[in-house]
């Protein structure tokens, strides 16, 4: 995630702010690659005896040749486009749930959905912007299965405990600097304003792309960001003219 800090920079001077870079903790200390039982998993997708496929001029291939190599039974060019992509799909998921613990555990979802459909991808739209899709729905699906999981365990807890996990779960105001103010712009904004941000500001896609990915027109996602980065700066202006001081 070595261009994240470039990234949240992005996002900043979208709301008319610059601030001082410092990446949450942990961040950085984890690898672009996946942890090793999750690399085990995508591993057992690819078939050993055809580990020469991977070679250094295959990696030089541009994404649609891989693919119609895969279709045509080359699996093991699928390490190829894991390790290609990985780095911006982890980047995106952490920016859509700013947790550092999420991020290898929706990857590896988006890539196993992804070997399993990459056979019947038909060329209509560039591969990352297929992929980008699917990791944007895996993140609603994670989303909305949290929203269900808190719904029930806090009905049943006590007011003053559910009130402590509450305040445990908010953002630290300790830190001003940009990437806690960006997280907490993006934490107060619902999810399909918070990827629109995300797609454009930080990831920087087109608004093609944008309307694609989330199945939109792109005047929705003109909207969508308008709408987005005005609650931002709402929240944001504060902690911004602290910062300055």
């Amino acid at each position: 995630m070595d261009s994240l800090s470039h990234q949240y920079k992005g996002v900043l001077r979208s709301l008319g702010a610059v601030a001082v870079i410092q990446l949450p903790r942990g961040v950085e200390r984890r690898s672009s690659v996946f942890s090793k039982q999750h690399q085990v998993l995508v591993n057992r997708m690819i078939q050993p005896e055809r580990a020469d496929v991977v070679d250094v001029p295959l990696k030089e291939k541009s994404d649609e040749v891989l693919i119609a190599l895969f279709q045509k039974g080359e699996r093991g060019v699928f390490r190829i486009l894991v390790e290609r992509h990985q780095e911006r799909i982890r980047n995106l998921i952490y920016s859509i749930f700013r947790e550092s613990d999420t991020v290898d555990d929706i990857a590896q979802e988006v890539f196993v959905k992804v070997y399993e459909a990459l056979a019947g991808f038909r060329f209509e739209s560039s591969f990352y912007t297929w992929l980008y899709r699917i990791a944007v729905n895996k993140s609603r699906d994670e989303l909305r299965r949290r929203k269900v999981r808190r719904f029930f365990s806090f009905q049943n807890l006590e007011e003053g405990v559910r009130d402590e996990l509450e305040a445990k779960m908010a953002v630290p105001p300790e830190n001003r600097e940009t990437a806690e103010l960006v997280s907490l712009g993006l934490k107060s904004l619902s999810e399909k304003f918070r990827t629109a941000v995300v797609l454009k500001d930080i990831e920087g896609l087109s608004y093609e792309e944008i309307a694609e990915i989330m199945q939109c027109e792109i005047g929705t996602v003109k909207s969508r960001l308008s709408r987005a980065r005005t609650m931002m700066r709402k929240v944001l202006q504060p902690l911004l003219e602290e910062v300055k001081t």
